[in-house]
């Protein structure tokens, strides 16, 4: 089957790759794109995409993403991972829910209780209706995001 997408790196892009992969600082996706794109070169080992998916445990979709990105995109994006068009997820809240939820944890904490909790917070911000339902990991998450040490000793 003839090839759509064919590597051929240049000089500078080899020792690029080359030193990525020796180096072995990068985070461990962009060292397997960076040996995908060098057994793939032409005007290097030039292996079949069967062969490269094997050697580097891939799937050969990922082989053929990866040529494309490079002959597409470039260099930087061939290494690096797809951007997603949309997150997988809309957040819980927005800029406003999460200023709300700050100055709710800012403010004083219910009667008969000494400092708001994840969980207090959490049935607060539904109460209020500012979300349908939320949980406590996504208050903690948004607090230690978006506050300084300020709220610390008023949130547990």
């Amino acid at each position: 089957m003839q090839k759509k997408y064919i590597v051929r790196l240049t000089a500078e892009e080899r020792t690029e790759l080359e030193a990525l992969v020796t180096k072995g600082k990068a985070a461990a996706y962009k060292i397997k794109h960076a040996n995908i794109l060098l057994a793939a070169d032409v005007n290097g080992p030039a292996w079949p995409d069967r062969q490269i998916a094997e050697a580097f445990s891939c799937h050969l979709d990922t082989v053929a993403d990866v040529r494309r990105r490079l002959v597409l995109e470039g260099l930087a994006a061939a290494v690096e991972r797809k951007k997603q068009n949309q997150p997988s997820r809309l957040p819980k809240l927005d800029g406003r829910g999460e200023a709300r939820l700050i100055a709710l944890a800012r403010s004083q904490p219910p009667e008969g209780q000494d400092r708001w909790t994840l969980k207090l917070l959490a049935g607060r911000l539904v109460e209020l209706e500012v979300v349908d339902s939320i949980s406590d990991q996504t208050v903690r998450r948004v607090l230690k995001k978006r506050t300084s040490g300020r709220t610390s000793k008023n949130v547990g």
